[in-house]
């Protein structure tokens, strides 16, 4: 797997699997760093440059600049960052990190709060994007992939 150092030393540091991270990257670019998005989102994990200022700011990272989330151990370390800080938002349901990590975490907050989306406040039972739902089925599959593939 590439990238597999920096994978599995930010993820152990940001307390998440590995797979789980493999699984956003290969998602979100195909393991390729240069990539970006229509909307400007850069690098292995597709940081937006908004969302790189603010993770950077609270990372306490000096001198950031967007060009810095084409660097694959810098986009895999504020990627990590970010996916952690999701987790702890949305209480470990990582179904709900992903569809902020991809529909953004106000939309989530949103949609908790709507019962046509939730009955409970703590899960979804629809995601009204159908991007991101796709998003969140996609990235779960890969990660069985990648566990059932490399957990031996």
């Amino acid at each position: 797997m590439k990238y597999r150092d920096y994978i599995d030393m930010y993820a152990n540091e940001h307390k998440l699997d590995p797979y789980f991270v493999a699984a956003v990257i290969k998602t979100e670019s195909n393991f390729k760093e240069d990539a970006a998005s229509k909307k400007n989102a850069q690098g292995l994990m597709q940081i937006t440059p908004e969302t790189g200022e603010w993770v950077a700011e609270k990372m306490g990272m000096k001198d950031f600049n967007i060009d810095d989330l084409k660097d694959p151990e810098t986009n895999i370390k504020m990627g990590c960052w970010y996916l952690n800080n999701l987790k702890e938002e949305f209480d470990g349901n990582m179904d709900l990190v992903l569809a902020a990590y991809n529909g953004g975490r106000g939309n989530v907050q949103k949609w908790l709060k709507d019962s046509e989306h939730s009955k409970d406040g703590e899960s979804l039972h629809y995601i009204p994007f159908k991007e991101t739902d796709k998003y969140v089925k996609k990235v779960k599959a890969i990660y069985n992939i990648y566990r059932f593939l490399y957990k031996s």
